[in-house]
């Protein structure tokens, strides 16, 4: 178990800083404070990250900190901190390790009992859950679906019961594709498509899949895409008899085998062979 005093401990902190999205008034007094009072910033991209704190005229040193050098960053940034320094970690936009780097260094400072700590902004993927206009709980965020479309197909297939509202982020080159991948595999649900949230092209275009992939060509900007959840999912029902067993009652009510296998296929939602072969594997 671990347990974290954060403000108590006096032990080093990783502080996850949520960065605007587009907007660069939506960051936080507390996020400004936080950058402009730790000893280094993890980013992800310094070349961006340097206009976000040119912006607002903080000074602190920057760390590159991605998805290609985390071998390497990782146990510098974790070894600072030992060392008594506090770091602030930061994305492109967003929350560090929500479909960015992240998850990896906070998962070795909670190893090393450095104090994680939130320090809160905004998100893409809850503006544009509650401007969708679809039911906003419970949700399920699933984030990037894999670029290979074979893959792809394989995840939305593990998804297509979900009952709850889901929130996907796509590029604006693979938008129309993923939407007809969707389209295909879930049916024709309702969605809301957001884009260039917080930015002066800001776009939410509501409708049914089938509209809003009339319209999806040509879009720029990153993509949130909120669908609705799996309304007409049918409850598995459960049997308290085996196979064997439910087959045998209608035989002892006077029907065929044929006729008594036909019926509890029909009854289980099952084909009629896998419920003879289970049948005749007694005889065995």
């Amino acid at each position: 178990m671990n347990r974290q005093k954060s403000f108590e401990n006096n032990q080093p902190c990783l502080y996850l800083v949520a960065t605007p999205i587009g907007n660069l008034d939506e960051i936080t007094y507390r996020a400004v404070k936080i950058l402009l009072e730790v000893d280094y910033i993890g980013a992800e991209d310094t070349r961006n990250t340097i206009k976000l704190l040119n912006h607002f005229n903080i000074k602190t040193k920057l760390i590159s900190h991605h998805e290609h050098n985390l071998l390497h960053s990782i146990p510098k940034l974790i070894n600072l901190m030992l060392e008594g320094n506090n770091i602030a970690l930061v994305s492109d936009a967003g929350y560090p390790a929500i479909s960015d780097p992240g998850y990896e260094l906070v998962k070795e400072a909670i190893k090393n009992n450095i104090n994680v700590i939130p320090i809160s902004g905004a998100s893409a993927c809850l503006n544009a859950l509650v401007v969708s206009g679809i039911a906003p709980q419970p949700f399920l965020f699933y984030g990037f679906l894999d670029h290979f479309d074979k893959k792809k197909k394989k995840e939305l297939e593990k998804l297509k019961n979900y009952e709850e509202t889901i929130i996907f982020y796509e590029s604006p080159h693979r938008i129309t594709k993923t939407l007809k991948l969707i389209l295909e595999i879930f049916g024709d649900r309702e969605i809301a498509l957001c884009r260039e949230i917080s930015k002066k092209h800001e776009e939410v275009i509501r409708g049914f899949l089938s509209e809003v992939i009339e319209v999806s060509n040509n879009l720029k900007g990153e993509m949130v895409i909120i669908v609705s959840g799996n309304n007409n999912v049918i409850e598995e029902q459960i049997f308290e008899q085996t196979i064997v067993e439910h087959v045998n009652e209608y035989v002892n009510k006077g029907m065929s085998v044929k006729d008594s296998i036909k019926e509890v296929a029909k009854l289980r939602n099952l084909k009629k062979n896998e419920v003879y072969a289970e049948y005749h594997q007694k005889d065995g």
